[in-house]
């Protein structure tokens, strides 16, 4: 089926990179008065008329990328519009018309980093921070992780999965058509293959993209030690989790009180040797090591970052891992946000995500993400949504086929409400309703 989407205000996102860092992370490519045409689950083409000042020096020209027949980029027509070859105005051969109205088109956005899969409510917990108790302290009394640890080992599959399906229709609904979720919840072999399993129910159950995480090491198990419950993760929870292709990516929480550095050594060491890249929480509560031994190891991303010094940054200059700061963490927890900026400047790229959990973020909305970006941690708003569009993507391994607009990538976007027709007015209003449609995989949900 071919739909194509004409009077296209603003589409915003043009991109055939996979990842943008530094001076990149300030440029969104975007065409007005544009159109885009979708073939089946995937961007065919499109055009549009170029902003006033061109699209900017490393932007992507709407016509002529390696999925054009041609290779070739065709000529400007006189007034300054790219069309495909052969062709002189939007296609006229499709199955169904959507009139934008002048409003924006954009990629759906990215969440690279949550913890949606667990059971019941930690609502009590909220109420403790109200009254002054810490992240620390909660966990110190048998609360936070261990706490949805016992919730979830009560809580059948089947029900888990209901749940948890209603918070992945929410975050569709908000316009994220690519997710990555953790385990961790479990800490035991049996119930951290039980979120798994769910998780991979959910992949084959919805048309975003779903990638799957193992996270044992995000707390020690009640009754055990530290050292054996690192042997237990190492030894018997991945190759059981290997055994069943449950994960994409082995996690760890490298923090004080926690899982060291040397502890989380061994356990990413360990999940390489059954296929499972790294990603790593690292850098929350305190300096930890985390950034270091995530690069070691080629993390795909490290994730929190809420402290951090000129040694980290330097870690990860020239890796292949992309930094990922969590807002909505800072602002549950009244912690200090990521130094997202400073990773800028010095050239680095920046990943945002929400880290939607019962405990310290219960909030999955990446419009919201957006807003914190801006507002509380000062990035531009072309910044901010890089950071939650194709830089997320990048750090959960799919942007290939997510994250911009690009002929052959999957036609996963947000038709906006008009009057929404510029980048910024996406977190400047960031309690107006905004989203018009949303498409995964070609197809309104």
């Amino acid at each position: 089926m071919k739909t194509l989407i004409k009077n296209i205000g603003l589409l915003a996102g043009i991109s055939d990179a996979t990842r943008k860092e530094g001076a990149a992370m300030n440029e969104v490519a975007c065409l007005r008065d544009a159109w885009l045409l979708i073939d089946g689950d995937r961007i065919s083409d499109f055009g549009g008329t170029l902003p006033e000042g061109g699209l900017p020096p490393s932007g992507v020209r709407p016509s002529g990328s390696p999925h054009h027949p041609s290779g070739a980029v065709p000529p400007l027509s006189n007034r300054g519009c790219y069309v495909p070859q052969g062709e002189s105005t939007s296609p006229a051969e499709t199955d169904a018309v959507i009139d934008a109205a002048g409003a924006m088109l954009m990629p759906a956005f990215c969440d690279s980093h949550t913890h949606i899969v667990f059971a019941g409510s930690r609502e009590q917990e909220f109420e403790d921070k109200i009254r002054g108790l810490s992240y620390a302290e909660i966990a110190a009394r048998g609360g936070g992780i261990l706490n949805s640890a016992d919730r979830l080992h009560e809580t059948t599959e089947d029900e888990l999965f209901r749940q948890s399906m209603e918070r992945v229709r929410e975050m569709m609904a908000k316009g994220t058509g690519a997710i990555e979720i953790k385990s961790g919840y479990g800490l035991s072999t049996e119930d951290e293959l039980k979120m798994l399993r769910v998780i991979r129910r959910i992949r084959e159950s919805v048309p975003a993209e779903v990638r799957a995480t193992f996270l044992g090491a995000h707390a020690v198990a009640r009754g055990m030690s530290r050292e054996d419950y690192v042997r237990k993760v190492c030894e018997e929870m991945i190759p059981a989790v290997a055994a069943e292709k449950l994960a994409d990516f082995v996690d760890v929480f490298c923090e004080e009180g926690f899982f060291s550095p040397d502890d989380t050594d061994r356990i990413l060491s360990a999940g390489e040797r059954f296929g499972l890249r790294a990603k790593l929480h690292a850098n929350q509560l305190h300096v930890s090591g985390g950034v270091q031994v995530g690069v070691r190891h080629g993390a795909l991303s490290v994730d929190h970052l809420e402290r951090t010094g000129e040694a980290e940054e330097e870690c990860l200059k020239g890796s292949m891992t992309m930094p990922t700061m969590l807002p909505g963490a800072s602002f549950f927890l009244r912690e200090p946000y990521g130094r997202a900026k400073d990773y800028i400047e010095h050239g680095l790229g920046v990943a945002l995500a929400s880290d939607y959990n019962p405990g310290s973020s219960p909030s999955g909305d990446m419009r919201f993400v957006m807003a914190l970006g801006c507002i509380q941690m000062r990035l531009t708003p072309e910044q901010a949504f890089n950071a939650v569009t194709l830089n997320s993507a990048y750090a959960m391994g799919v942007s290939d086929r997510v994250g911009s607009i690009a002929r052959g990538k999957l036609a996963n976007l947000i038709l906006t409400l008009p009057g929404f027709d510029t980048i910024g007015s996406i977190a400047y209003l960031h309690q107006t309703p905004f989203i018009r449609k949303v498409f995964l995989r070609g197809q309104e949900v």
